[in-house]
């Protein structure tokens, strides 16, 4: 399978809507509306994978915060249509947060189930490493994420 990453547009949020439910249903997914509302933020940066036929088959997006002496970057959302995991979509989406995190420098944070294996071993390999736990931090199903922080560059990793 082949794919492109693209910026979102306020036209996805009704398909990323339709995967947040497929792949988050029991967490409270998010809705168009909600998608539509984190495209309007100025510091955000949105980003889908498209197939060869134009539809969406994964989502990601990051908070840009801090300012120009202190940035970081935080991971709202990464996600990947069920049918098409496994092919590398998950990891190029991160890429291209991480890329933009990259430009202005700082640490990246992000939160995820603790009994997320696949995705906390991409997270590991991108350089994430587990810096606390937040108990019932999904809701409404109650399940613990792990917060996991990446340097910044020129930072030390967290020990």
């Amino acid at each position: 399978m082949t794919f492109r990453i693209e910026p979102m547009a306020a036209a996805d949020a009704e398909r990323c809507a339709e995967l947040e439910t497929l792949l988050f249903a029991g967490d409270g997914p998010w809705s168009a509306r909600a998608f539509r509302a984190e495209l309007a933020a100025p510091h955000v940066h949105y980003t889908v994978a498209r197939d060869d036929t134009g539809h969406v088959v994964g989502y990601a997006g990051i908070a840009l915060l801090g300012d120009g002496s202190h940035p970081e970057s935080e991971i709202h959302t990464i996600g990947t249509d069920p049918a098409c995991q496994r092919r590398g979509i998950g990891g190029a989406l991160l890429d291209e947060l991480l890329r933009v995190a990259d430009t202005r420098g700082g640490p990246v944070f992000l939160e995820v189930r603790t009994d997320n294996d696949a995705a906390v071993a991409l997270y590991r390999r991108e350089g994430f490493e587990i810096v606390g736990t937040r108990k019932k931090y999904y809701q409404p199903s109650g399940a613990d994420a792990f917060t996991m922080r990446r340097p910044g560059s020129g930072e030390e990793p967290v020990q």
